[in-house]
C-alpha cells in the first residue's frame, strides 16, 4: 500500500496496437518521459479493471481517466464526459469491461473522477496514431497540471455530434 495518498492519479486507457485507440497509452508514455509532479500515472491498457485494486489503495483526491471515445466529433477533439453519459453513449469497446463498471468500483474510494474522451480518427489493428490525436494527447499532457483551475476542455453534450 502506498505510504501517502497521491493527490492526483491518471488512468490511461486504450490499445496502442489499434491506431488512435492508443491515445491513453501514448499519454502514459509522455508522462513517463516528462513526469507530472504530484501525479501517479497508470497505463491501464485495454484492461483498466486490472488496476482497480491499486487505485483503491492509492486513494487519490482526483482521478482523471483518458480514453479514445467515439463522440461523433472531429478527430482530436476532446470532451469531459459525465459519468451518466458514458453508459448511454457509444464508448469504444476495445476493453474487457465497460468503463462505467470501472468508475462505479472506484467511486467510494476516490472523491473526484473526471473522464476525458479524445475523438479518434482511425481505430484499426496496426494503424499508426493520427497526427491530430497525437497533438490532442500532447495538449492534454500540458494541461493536466492545471486540473484544479480547469482543463479548458468542454463538457460533452449529446448535441455536439
Amino acid at each position: 500500500m502506498p505510504d501517502l495518498p497521491s493527490r492526483y492519479a491518471l488512468l490511461c486507457v486504450g490499445n496502442s496496437m489499434m491506431g488512435d485507440d492508443g491515445a491513453g497509452p501514448r499519454l502514459a508514455e509522455l508522462c513517463a518521459e516528462r513526469p507530472l509532479p504530484g501525479w501517479t500515472v497508470v497505463d491501464g491498457g485495454a484492461a483498466p479493471e486490472n488496476d482497480i485494486g491499486f487505485l483503491r489503495e492509492l486513494r487519490p483526491q482526483h482521478l482523471v481517466i483518458v480514453d479514445a471515445t467515439d463522440m461523433g466529433l472531429a478527430p482530436g477533439e476532446m470532451r469531459i464526459i459525465n459519468e451518466e453519459d458514458i453508459g448511454e453513449m457509444f464508448v469504444m469497446t476495445t476493453h474487457n469491461l465497460p468503463l462505467t463498471f470501472l468508475i462505479q468500483q472506484l467511486r467510494d474510494d476516490i472523491p473526484d473522477i473526471t473522464f476525458v474522451g479524445i475523438q479518434p480518427d482511425v481505430v484499426a489493428f496496426y494503424y499508426p496514431m493520427s497526427a491530430v490525436v497525437e497533438q490532442a494527447v500532447r495538449h492534454l499532457h500540458q494541461r493536466l497540471p492545471a486540473l484544479e483551475t480547469g482543463l479548458g476542455i468542454a463538457l460533452y453534450a449529446a448535441g455536439d455530434a
